[in-house]
């Protein structure tokens, strides 16, 4: 039986304050914010942490709860899924991403300048969340 699938994903902040944005394979030539599947007995903070350093070569910390969002059928993703999103913000020390398979490019942007990118919904809600927090 298909059942949602819980997701995680962070708005990570470098040195400069700016953000890292990445365009991936799954959601159609869209931008988004690195993360993937909760592994079964995984918190939410260790799949965060592990899929950032899984697809960016980045270590996080600080790693703060944002928001929770559903995406039912999107057309925006790669298939037709229901995705649980659980959306964090942290910081990381680096800028040098040293990208996985996964990631087509990436940017470190201004939440500014983020919202310039064809960014995906989620996405897009998640970067005006830290810019009506003030981050």
């Amino acid at each position: 039986m298909d059942r949602p699938v819980v997701c995680v994903g962070a708005l990570v902040w470098g040195p400069g304050e700016r953000v890292l944005l990445v365009e991936t394979t799954k959601w159609r030539g869209l931008w988004g914010v690195p993360g993937g599947k909760v592994d079964w007995g995984e918190t939410l903070e260790a799949a965060v942490t592990r899929e950032f350093r899984e697809e960016t070569g980045l270590e996080i910390t600080g790693v703060r709860y944002a928001q929770t969002q559903e995406a039912v059928l999107s057309p925006e993703f790669h298939k037709p899924t229901h995705l649980l999103l659980v959306d964090f913000f942290a910081r990381t020390a680096s800028l040098t991403v040293t990208p996985n398979e996964e990631i087509v490019d990436w940017s470190w942007a201004t939440l500014d300048e983020a919202l310039t990118l064809p960014l995906n919904t989620y996405t897009r809600t998640l970067v005006e969340l830290a810019r009506r927090e003030g981050r």
